[in-house]
């Protein structure tokens, strides 16, 4: 038998669907109107810094310690979905909780290194300091090519939620906007 349980609350979940909002308008923009691009590039800076201090403040499946695994725990868990039968996770999944860290690393390294591209010339929180006259066009390069590499991640990640959520037949989409996953009522769980 399942039952449903709350599991993201809805900082969580408003942190989520802005994020996936802020990124695509960032990407669409990229060459054309730099102005939306800069504040995209803002609202995912400041997206990130929230969700650094909920990982640590948060409520329980939004916390750092509760889907941070020893890297054996990840590949366990990975080589066990070959199985079709891994273990479930309330929260974040070994791999998931790898994929948001891995993420919000690559989303800080990607508005640091936009701010430090537009530093160069003068404009953005970071002209002035000492990281402007450290800039200039490889810092742009970093830029383009982290976007890509956080691209590629947003793939992954997708994916990552189509096979989980066929896996233990639960629609991970829904959760994120419900807050809401149904879990056996017998099931003892991280």
């Amino acid at each position: 038998m399942k039952n449903s349980i709350k599991v993201w609350d809805p900082l969580v979940r408003v942190f989520h669907w802005t994020l996936v909002l802020s990124f695509a308008v960032a990407w669409l923009t990229g060459d054309e109107w730099d102005s939306v691009h800069f504040w995209a590039g803002y609202t995912i800076a400041s997206l990130v810094a929230f969700r650094v201090v909920w990982g640590v403040i948060g409520t329980r499946h939004a916390r750092f310690t509760d889907f941070i695994y020893r890297i054996s725990t990840v590949k366990s868990y990975l080589l066990s979905l070959l199985t079709l039968k891994p273990k479930h996770y309330t929260g974040h999944n070994p791999a998931g909780g790898l994929m948001v860290l891995v993420l919000l690393v690559s989303l800080a390294v990607l508005t640091f290194t936009g701010m430090a591209s537009i530093a160069a010339d003068g404009e953005g929180p970071l002209a002035g300091t000492w990281i402007a006259s450290m800039s200039g066009e490889w810092t742009e390069d970093i830029h383009e090519g982290f976007a890509n590499v956080v691209l590629a991640m947003v793939f992954f990640h997708v994916a990552g939620v189509v096979v989980s959520s066929l896996v233990h037949g639960e629609n991970l989409v829904r959760a994120m906007f419900t807050g809401r996953k149904s879990v056996e009522v017998n099931q003892h769980e991280k």
